[in-house]
């Protein structure tokens, strides 16, 4: 699972996405199409944008959630939390400058 945050956080769309999400959570793909691409300048087609969000979600940082015939993405950080603790050491002392 830590190799599959690794490697969507390694790409720079992913991580504009991921951007545009803590801004703004519960997107729907049209909205973060437009977001990109009014933005960033990206041109990417929806098609795109959803490859990009399945690696999200396998990644387990986009939680998809459907709502009648739409579906909207929410960000989820547990995943990063874990990579962040898995280094720090609660009983290290802290460095003073």
């Amino acid at each position: 699972m830590t190799q599959d945050v690794f490697k969507a956080l390694a790409d720079p769309t992913r991580r504009r996405i991921l951007d545009e999400l803590v801004e703004r959570d519960g997107q729907s793909l049209f909205e973060i199409c437009a977001r990109l691409t009014t933005k960033h300048g990206l041109g990417l087609s929806r098609q795109a944008v959803s490859q990009h969000l399945a690696v999200l979600e396998a990644a387990g940082l986009v939680v998809p959630r459907r709502e009648g015939r739409y579906k909207f993405h929410d960000l989820d950080t547990a995943p990063l939390e874990r990579i962040v603790t898995r280094w720090l050491r609660p009983d290290a002392p802290e460095s003073t400058p």
